[in-house]
């Protein structure tokens, strides 16, 4: 894999900023693999929770937002290290909200599945 062009750009940071981008990229990586753990989880472990269909449509969703959050954290790994590099404010992320609002539905659609299922 080759080097990214924005580290050849500016002055590399303290290692103790880059090492701190990148656990938050890991502690991503792990919420991704935590999403993905529960759409397996869903489909294996709780096959009353759902009708079938409903289930499959949660499990894919969960999957897919979970494989999408490990792109992103890349993405945002590398724009945090280049902003660093090049002595500019840290970018923006609406990733954060977005994946607050998933995991607050997930949980309550869950608690309303669990609730019915019994």
């Amino acid at each position: 894999m080759r080097e990214p062009a924005w580290r050849r750009t500016g002055k590399t940071p303290d290692y103790r900023f880059s090492l701190a981008n990148e656990r938050t990229f890991l502690a991503w990586i792990r919420t991704s693999l935590a999403l993905l753990a529960g759409a397996i989880a869903i489909d294996q472990l709780a096959p009353n929770i759902a009708p079938q269909p409903v289930r499959i449509i949660l499990c894919v969703v969960l999957s897919f937002i979970g494989a999408g959050l490990a792109v992103l954290s890349y993405r945002r790994w590398g724009l945090m290290e280049a902003a660093m590099r090049n002595n500019q404010a840290l970018p923006f992320s609406r990733v954060l909200l977005f994946m607050t609002i998933v995991v607050a539905v997930a949980a309550f659609g869950f608690a309303v599945l669990i609730l019915m299922a019994r």
